[in-house]
């Protein structure tokens, strides 16, 4: 009986080590439960969480630890092992189709947690053999710890935490020393409620025309990701940094400011993304403009004069930094501003004029949309004043990449996608919706809806759904619950049924568009792909 009962020990292991996979990835994806992040998460996924076979190995493994009689035990112990093997199939299986738009990355960090997380299920195990008169009790335990997976994962976080402590210190501390020694380097900071890792990466492709430029990769923007970036990317060849800087709260881009002393710094907008943790849109003003209120004096910031939060905010700071307007829609002078802006398939012209220079200046670029066109005068603005002439910056500007997952046209067999599908927030969503109906095709919106916004979630997507219903021809709502808001929006603006469609999973949506039979050309906005954090199945 009791080699039997290891053997059970062992397949529980095995299955709690692999469901750990599945919890760490939400940890990771929840910044390590800053701001309760990961524990909200669980909170709101409860029936996710608990809807595994493992709830029923409780109650037989309950049935086992009670049972006196031997032969039902060795009964129960079959049952037992039978059920955690076909559990642990199942996450082989389920692992296989999932669609993570950010995968696990194995740190240092989730390495210790996987160790961590290891000796707690190891503990039950030990004993349960040592201790063999209460083997009954300890394959409860451990029952109930691999339902619990997510539990035991955030424990082991708690338990690491005086590490994760020391070791934050010491690359804080690595990355502080490196910027200082570096007095020469052009720091920039880039924060907003949208459009940062676009504004970023249109920075770098315009300051790489004359300087050596390193962006911080793809989107770290935490306080740990600008550690990471300076510790083990920055050179002594580099001329300037571009800091991408994320908040959730008050405070957070201030603490950035303190790590790496941004010496210019750019706002790209400021909305309602993160409302929910913010707490109210004044808080989200005042800690976006934070950097600004960081800048030394001989600093330089840039503003757009047409975001109503930017141009009415009074700066605190006395002697403030050097500011920079830019504008599309304003009829205030600015240092930088666009007009006729035209786009297409192809991408989009507008013209710039410059403060102090009567000419206007045509500039062309591969990316989509209006709110680009933002992020391309604030980089032309700060490009301009660190000297580069205003051909460089029309060769820079045509050559700008495009950026993965923010408007990025995709071909496929039967229609062409307009990925959007990074972080869709109120403003983002109609900047993509203006982009689709510039196209002249059957035009389709596939999405779940957007995130994270607070008590006003339900209001703004229900608001998409009119926005979408003026724009497009067919709608593939992502989700039958998460979506509900967006389809009452659809119906209130008359947007007929027929024309509706409701899935749980996206990768149907490719399946339906490819077998789309149109006159024309479909283009496919793909607006918010949101990971697994919120799919429904």
């Amino acid at each position: 009986m009791v080699g039997y009962a290891y053997i059970v020990f062992g397949i529980l292991l095995i299955y709690s080590m692999i469901k750990t996979r599945r919890s760490l990835h939400m940890l990771q994806q929840n910044l390590y439960n800053e701001n309760n992040r990961y524990l909200k998460w669980v909170s709101k996924n409860k029936k996710e969480i608990y809807k595994g076979l493992d709830v029923f190995g409780i109650f037989f493994v309950f049935c086992f630890a009670w049972c006196f009689n031997t032969y039902v035990m060795f009964y129960f112990l079959g049952l037992i092992f039978l059920l955690y093997v076909i559990c642990t199939y199942n996450l082989f299986k389920n692992k296989k189709k999932e669609q993570n738009k950010k995968p696990l990355v194995y740190t240092a960090r989730v390495k210790r947690l996987v160790v961590t997380t290891f000796i707690l299920y190891l503990i039950p195990c030990v004993l349960g053999i040592v201790r063999e008169q209460n083997l009954n009790d300890f394959t409860f335990v451990m029952s109930i710890m691999a339902t619990l997976n997510f539990y035991v994962v955030y424990i082991a976080k708690v338990i690491n935490t005086p590490i994760e402590k020391l070791v934050y210190k010491y690359y804080e501390s690595k990355a502080k020393k490196k910027l200082a020694s570096m007095p020469n380097l052009k720091v920039i900071g880039i924060t907003g409620s949208y459009g940062k890792t676009s504004s970023k990466n249109i920075l770098a492709d315009v300051l790489n025309i004359k300087f050596n430029t390193l962006p911080t990769p793809k989107s770290l923007n935490t306080f740990n990701g600008l550690m990471i970036t300076v510790n083990n990317k920055l050179t002594k060849f580099e001329d300037c940094f571009i800091a991408e800087m994320g908040a959730y709260v008050k405070g957070e881009i201030n603490g950035l400011c303190k790590l790496v002393n941004p010496k210019y710094g750019i706002i790209t907008s400021i909305g309602t993304a993160h409302l929910e943790t913010f707490g109210s849109e004044k808080a989200i003003q005042e800690g976006k403009m934070e950097l600004i209120e960081f800048l030394p004096e001989d600093g330089v910031g840039v503003l757009n004069r047409d975001d109503e939060k930017q141009r009415d905010y009074k700066i605190k700071k006395k002697d403030h930094c050097k500011i920079l307007w830019v504008g599309i829609d304003t009829k205030d002078l600015v240092d930088v501003k666009a007009s006729n802006i035209k786009c297409n398939g192809e991408g989009t012209t507008f013209d710039c004029t410059f403060k102090g220079d009567k000419k206007k200046y045509s500039f062309q670029t591969k990316l989509l949309g209006k709110h680009n066109v933002y992020n391309i005068i604030s980089a032309l603005a700060l490009g301009y004043e660190f000297g580069i002439s205003i051909d460089k910056l029309q060769q820079a500007v045509k050559k700008i990449k495009t950026i993965e997952h923010r408007l990025e046209i995709k071909k496929f067999p039967n229609f062409y996608q307009i990925d959007d599908a990074y972080n869709s927030n109120p403003v983002g969503a109609k900047s993509a919706l203006d982009v689709l109906d510039m196209m002249n095709g059957t035009k389709v919106v596939v999405t779940p809806g957007m995130v994270e916004l607070g008590k006003k979630e339900e209001f703004y997507n229900k608001e998409f759904g009119k926005q979408i219903a003026g724009v497009a021809d067919k709608v593939i709502l992502v989700g039958k619950e998460k979506t509900k808001p967006i389809l009452e929006g659809l119906k209130e603006a008359k947007f007929s049924d027929k024309n509706i469609e409701i899935i749980n999973d996206v990768r149907e949506a490719y399946v339906m568009l490819n077998k789309m039979n149109s006159k024309k050309d479909v283009y496919a906005l793909f607006e918010n792909d949101l990971p697994d954090t919120y799919n429904e199945k």
